[in-house]
C-alpha cells in the first residue's frame, strides 16, 4: 500500500485526509512511479477550496519527481529505473507513489536533484513561458512582476537578468524585499506602504511599463492595468486573492488601447516539442548555476493541512516542498 492525500468535499485545508491508498499496476501508456519529492504549488489550494473544479474524491497535487518503477504497454521512451519530473497531470502527486500517463513526464537530468525539480517544474515553466512565449520581450524592457518573492518571482527575477530586463516587483514586507533584492529585483516596491502604480510611472518617467505579470488577480487587477504604458499588455495568470475581475473594453481603451491575455501553463506545455523546448532551457539554466532554486520550507506529506494554512497565509517565502 502507499500513502495519499485525498480530500472528498471542497473547502479549507482541514479537508485534506491522509490515507493508505491501492496503486495497482500501470496499464496501455502509463507508469507507475515513485516519488522522491512534491511540489506544493498555491495552484493546488485552487482544487481544494472549488475554485478549479474536480470530480470528488480527489487526490491533491499535479507535480512532482521520482523514479519510473514499472511500465506499462505501449510506453515509449521510458523505463524502469528513470528519473523524471512532471506537471500538469491528472491530480494525485501528494503521494508516495501513483500510476500515471507516461505523456506528462520529463526526463530529469542526474544534474538536478529531485528536491529541486519537484520546486521548480511548475513554477520554471511557467517562468519559461513568461518570459519566452507571451511578449517579445527585449533587453533594456522594464516590466512590472507582482509577488516577486514568491516561487515563481524568484526564479522569474534570475531569468529576467539573464535576458537583460529590468524588473520592477512588487512585495509585502522588508523581509521579502531583501529577498527580491539579492534575486536581481531592480526596483522593489512595498505594495502595503507604497502606491504600486504611481511608484511605476516615477521609476519610468511617467511612461509605465509594456508588460505586467500579475498573479494576485482580484486585489491588483486596477493597479496593475494603470502601470501600463500606452499598448500595455496585462497578463494575469494567477488569481491569489481571488478571480480577476469582468474586463470593460472600453476601460481598455481609455487607458491606452491595452491587452490583457490570462494564459494557462497546461497550454504551453501541451506540444510535447515545445515542453522539451522550454524545459531543456530551464533545466540548462539550473544545471549550470545561472537560475538557483531555493527550497524555503519543507514539509511532509502527512503535514499537508499545515502546508497549505503557511501558503495561504502568505509566510511562505520561495519554493516548497514535500519530502519523502
Amino acid at each position: 500500500m502507499a500513502q495519499a492525500v485525498r480530500f472528498y468535499e471542497t473547502g479549507g485545508p482541514e479537508v485534506l485526509r491522509w490515507e493508505e491508498v491501492e496503486v495497482g499496476e500501470p496499464g496501455p501508456g502509463e507508469v507507475r512511479i515513485r516519488h522522491e519529492a512534491v511540489g506544493l504549488n498555491f495552484a493546488d489550494t485552487y482544487f481544494r477550496s472549488g475554485l478549479y473544479p474536480a470530480a470528488l474524491p480527489a487526490g491533491m497535487g499535479v507535480e512532482a519527481a521520482g523514479v519510473i518503477v514499472a511500465v506499462g504497454p505501449g510506453v515509449d521512451g521510458f523505463q524502469p529505473g528513470d528519473r523524471v519530473t512532471y506537471t500538469g497531470s491528472p491530480l494525485g502527486a501528494y503521494s508516495t507513489e501513483r500510476v500515471m500517463p507516461a505523456e506528462h513526464l520529463i526526463g530529469l537530468p542526474d544534474e538536478i536533484g529531485f528536491d529541486t525539480a519537484a520546486a521548480m517544474t511548475m513554477r520554471g515553466l511557467t517562468t519559461a513561458y513568461l518570459l519566452r512565449r507571451i511578449h517579445p520581450l527585449r533587453a533594456g524592457d522594464t516590466v512590472l512582476l507582482h509577488a516577486a518573492a514568491g516561487g515563481v518571482g524568484l526564479i522569474f527575477l534570475q531569468w529576467a537578468k539573464l535576458l537583460g530586463l529590468t524588473v520592477i516587483g512588487t512585495v509585502s514586507s522588508e523581509e521579502k524585499a531583501e529577498i527580491a533584492r539579492a534575486h536581481g529585483c531592480d526596483h522593489v516596491v512595498i505594495y502595503t506602504r507604497e502606491d504600486v502604480a504611481a511608484r511605476v510611472r516615477e521609476l519610468t518617467d511617467g511612461a509605465g511599463v509594456p508588460v505586467v505579470y500579475d498573479s494576485i488577480g482580484k486585489t491588483t487587477f486596477e493597479t496593475s492595468l494603470d502601470a501600463l504604458s500606452r499598448r500595455g499588455l496585462l497578463v494575469c495568470f494567477g488569481t491569489a486573492s481571488g478571480p480577476t475581475p469582468p474586463i470593460n473594453a472600453m476601460q481598455l481603451a481609455v487607458k491606452g488601447s491595452l491587452f490583457v491575455t490570462r494564459p494557462a501553463l497546461a497550454d504551453y506545455i501541451a506540444d510535447p516539442a515545445e515542453r522539451a523546448e522550454l524545459a531543456g532551457e530551464l533545466f540548462a539554466h539550473v544545471a549550470a548555476g545561472r537560475i538557483r532554486i531555493e527550497i524555503n520550507q519543507r514539509y511532509k506529506l502527512s503535514d499537508a493541512v499545515r502546508a497549505h494554512r503557511d501558503l495561504e497565509s502568505g509566510r511562505s517565502i520561495g519554493s516548497s516542498v514535500f519530502t519523502l
